[in-house]
């Protein structure tokens, strides 16, 4: 051997910025469970989010047969009456518009009214206009106020939606606006987190040809939780017409590619879009849109995609449907391959380690959303593997 001490001594320093940079830009899955989807409902209309998950059974009742399975009818039905929506978004964006300042200045003191109610749905957030020119001061006196409100009242922290994003100084420009509110407000560094909406295409790739949404993280200093596909902002701004738009449009998915390839490894979580086309009207019509709702969900999350949006309650069936399906499916195979890993038993499949925590993280996100209650490991021993 011809290697020294001092040979060693003299990598370990060369490489330590990188060890570093590794350790912080990359520490790994966000602990703890991640909402199945994300609800935006209008902040004029907040009130009705508690009515959701009756007006969801009431849409399984009026238009039988059922969209999924009937083993999982109990499951689902349950789901709807007693956690029917999991990551609720007040949104001051397009689902609200442009109104005057006095009015946009009431719907927020109403809507941290009607939040301070409860029940609330486990996750939280506001949904703001831009931080392009044109709203940008009425975005941030709209977060001014619902945190000056809401953050008295409800210690419990809430998640920031950033839309329309399309470079990195603008993300740069709202970690400035947290690290400013957080002391204002007296909360501690890093109490206020946002998710970033990719709903333009320069907000994957740049004029000079780099994946814009890597260095949106970067510009993000670690307060950035999710990623959320914009599913018609960004495929009319990509050209797609409106009847073709679609979240398994090519364009769509070519996106989704880059932004999960950005976001892997970083803790950053991934969400996908909607679909526009709602289980209402004829019985025909809606069981079509089911179909269509159910077939996107169980898509997205074959490719990775653990979250997406419900923009109306009869979407909620087939949301948790295709969800618990999606693990129901596949619970018994990975839990014996998990248990042949790490017996170190041979098999048909050769798995890695890195095969062994997707496992691992497949059996958590099974337990944590619901769908299953056994997998054969305790929840200590799959985070132990992730």
């Amino acid at each position: 051997m011809r290697l020294s001490d001092d040979d060693y001594a003299a990598l370990d320093r060369r490489l330590a910025a990188h060890d570093t940079f590794l350790a912080t830009r990359y520490p790994g899955e966000r602990p703890g469970r991640q909402p199945v989807h994300t609800v935006y409902i209008p902040a004029d209309r907040i009130g009705g989010f508690r009515e959701w998950g009756p007006q969801a059974l009431a849409a399984l009742d009026d238009c039988p047969p059922l969209p999924f399975p009937a083993a999982l009818a109990d499951r689902v039905r349950a789901k709807l009456a007693t956690e029917p929506i999991e990551d609720l978004r007040v949104d001051f964006e397009d689902g609200y518009g442009v109104r005057d300042d006095d009015q946009e200045d009431a719907a927020v003191k109403a809507a941290v009214a009607v939040l301070a109610e409860g029940p609330r749905p486990p996750f939280l957030g506001i949904r703001i206009k831009s931080l392009e020119a044109a709203t940008r001061h009425r975005s941030l006196r709209t977060l001014d106020l619902f945190l000056s409100l809401y953050g008295s009242l409800n210690p419990e922290p809430f998640t920031v939606t950033l839309p329309k994003v399309s470079g990195p100084d603008q993300v740069t420009a709202m970690v400035a606006l947290c690290e400013t509110l957080e002391r204002g407000y007296g909360l501690a560094a890093g109490t206020l987190t946002f998710e970033i909406q990719i709903e333009l295409p320069s907000a994957v790739l740049g004029a000079d040809g780099t994946a814009t949404v890597a260095r949106l993280i970067t510009a993000a200093a670690g307060r950035c939780t999710g990623l959320h596909y914009g599913t018609y902002d960004y495929s009319a701004a990509a050209g797609v017409a409106a009847a073709y738009q679609a979240m398994d449009h090519p364009v769509a998915d070519h996106a989704k590619a880059v932004i999960q390839a950005a976001a892997a490894g970083t803790g950053v979580r991934l969400s996908d879009g909607s679909t526009n086309i709602l289980p209402v009207g004829s019985d025909v019509a809606v069981h079509d849109a089911w179909a269509l709702h159910h077939r996107l969900v169980r898509r997205s999350l074959e490719r990775g995609f653990y979250q997406g949006w419900d923009l109306h309650p009869a979407q909620l069936p087939t949301r948790f449907a295709a969800t618990y399906a999606f693990f129901a499916d596949g619970v018994d195979a990975a839990s014996i391959r998990l248990r042949r890993y790490l017996d170190r038993q041979s098999g048909g499949i050769l798995d890695e380690p890195a095969t062994a925590r997707a496992l691992a993280g497949y059996l958590l996100r099974g337990l944590d959303c619901g769908a299953l209650d056994d997998v054969g490991f305790t929840r200590e021993e799959l985070t132990a593997l992730t």
